[in-house]
């Protein structure tokens, strides 16, 4: 395992546990690839920006239960986790939100390049979440 990818996947969780916006941004490279679970790939920090501001706005999430690991030369990471969240603004196309919290598992994979995130692809049960916010 590579220990600056490792650190580099920890500081990352460990910003957007602690809603650190900037820190969290500045991990990922200018192109990041981000590949929503269930959807389309979106290209950019500021479309990444944009996708973290809609779910800041619309959900308030803790990641626990890390297991994290990386490629011997550190270009390849993945992370698996649980979601502890609560859905707090209706987002489209979703089920009401009315505060309902879930427990969720997810994963994570990654590129790295040049010491940042190049590509991040989530994966998680929607049909698992829907069925724990009432959907």
């Amino acid at each position: 395992m590579n220990s600056a990818t490792q650190t580099l996947i920890q500081t990352y969780y460990a910003a957007f546990n602690a809603g650190d916006m900037d820190t969290f941004l500045n991990l990922l490279t200018d192109d990041v690839i981000h590949d929503i679970n269930q959807g389309q790939r979106e290209v950019g920090k500021e479309a990444f920006r944009a996708f973290m501001n809609r779910m800041n706005r619309n959900y308030r999430e803790q990641l626990v239960d890390f297991c994290i690991m990386s490629s011997e030369d550190g270009t390849r990471a993945a992370a698996e986790f649980v979601v502890l969240g609560e859905y707090r603004v209706t987002d489209e196309g979703l089920p009401e939100a009315r505060g309902q919290t879930y427990r969720l598992p997810a994963g994570a994979f990654f590129d790295i390049r040049d010491g940042k995130v190049a590509r991040i692809t989530n994966y998680y049960n929607l049909g698992d979440w829907i069925a724990q916010v009432g959907g």
